[in-house]
């Protein structure tokens, strides 16, 4: 078994290798346009932070052998003689860390994104041989620890379980109870959290006699929750800027720049809270990337009815179910689950601390 840079040449036979082993973690299969689109045409892909773990093949005849034997002879003869060429192997393990500065926690952090191994080869050697790499890669850069968190920008989709083929668009950590998890907590690195994946089928969702009455206790309080109208509601810079979520400033910033609907609660016309964006994405999941309220606005249940209002809108325009993360010690779980999601699958949260030393 060899360790190896990565090089073009492998993205097929990584391909293959997802597809025949990280599927069986729930994860979605990959095709060299979404590889591409996760990986290679990610802003932070490294490949000084990606590697391969192959095993010698003499008889291949892939796309990377033809290119490299068109090499000169004289680059031919400069090999090593015990080095097979780029592409003369099977991939049997994937690794891939990334990095940036204006990343969350960037400037300490690198984020583990995969290591995937063929069963048959999944020991802890060779998950060690692969980490090893990444973690020296994140000391060149001078991070000083290594974390399994949602903030990764390189996005993995994974399959809701027992689904005709709903999915969610990012695995927030690493599966709990997988192989990987095992391995990562013997190397020392600690679970942080557990992320609950949750799912709820929109045909499912309906209103409850406790939300309705809600609703009509926070209007007797002036409050509204609606589709947000610019001419209608003033504050939302101020009010997104009090949340303190960079994300979700940008995002919902954006959309109110496009008027991409999304819902807002408000007092009197001032923004108080949002829930959205309302996008049905092409796969039929209801799209959003949060949901918050304004502090001196808590306590209200502006966040329960905000989110039933979401489900509802998600139903309007034909998404067929939703999904979402949350941290297994949210308070926010329960308004999920009060609105009939459950959770599916966990994903544990991971950080190690980075000897400069090691």
């Amino acid at each position: 078994m060899q360790l190896l840079p990565w090089n073009d040449c492998y993205q097929s036979g990584v391909i293959d290798l997802w597809n025949r082993t990280a599927i069986r973690e729930g994860y979605k299969e990959l095709t060299e346009d979404s590889f591409n689109r996760i990986f290679r045409q990610n802003t932070y892909f490294d490949p000084a932070c990606t590697f391969i773990l192959a095993e010698s093949d003499s008889d291949s005849d892939s796309k990377c052998q033809s290119e490299s034997n068109s090499k000169s002879k004289s680059n031919s003869d400069s090999e090593s003689a015990g080095n097979s060429l780029p592409g003369t192997e099977t991939v049997r393990g994937f690794a891939c860390g990334c990095t940036g500065d204006d990343l969350p926690l960037g400037a300490i952090a690198g984020y583990l994104t995969c290591i995937v191994l063929d069963e048959e080869i999944r020991t802890d050697e060779h998950y060690a041989t692969l980490l090893d790499d990444i973690e020296a890669r994140f000391r060149i850069l001078g991070k000083k620890q290594a974390d399994v968190l949602f903030f990764n920008p390189m996005r993995l989709p994974w399959y809701i379980p027992d689904t005709s083929g709903h999915e969610h668009n990012n695995a927030p950590g690493v599966p709990a109870g997988s192989a990987l998890h095992s391995f990562l907590l013997s190397r020392g690195y600690a679970e942080r959290a557990r992320e609950c994946g949750m799912h709820l089928p929109l045909a499912d969702f309906r209103m409850s006699d406790d939300i309705l009455k809600k609703e009509e206790q926070v209007a007797e309080a002036g409050y509204t929750v609606e589709l947000y109208d610019p001419k209608r509601h003033s504050q939302l810079e101020e009010m997104l800027t009090k949340l303190g979520n960079a994300a979700w400033e940008s995002e919902i910033s954006r959309c109110a720049a496009e008027g991409i609907p999304f819902l807002v609660a408000a007092q009197n016309g001032q923004a108080a809270g949002f829930a959205g964006p309302v996008i049905r994405e092409p796969n039929g999941r209801g799209y959003f990337t949060g949901i918050g309220v304004d502090p001196e606005h808590e306590g209200r249940g502006l966040g329960t009815l905000l989110f039933h209002k979401l489900c509802e809108a998600f139903q309007q325009i034909g998404a067929n179910y939703m999904s979402l993360f949350t941290g297994s010690q949210n308070p926010a779980l329960r308004i999920y689950e009060k609105a009939g999601f459950r959770t599916v699958r966990q994903f544990a949260i991971m950080r190690r601390e980075l000897n400069p030393n090691e």
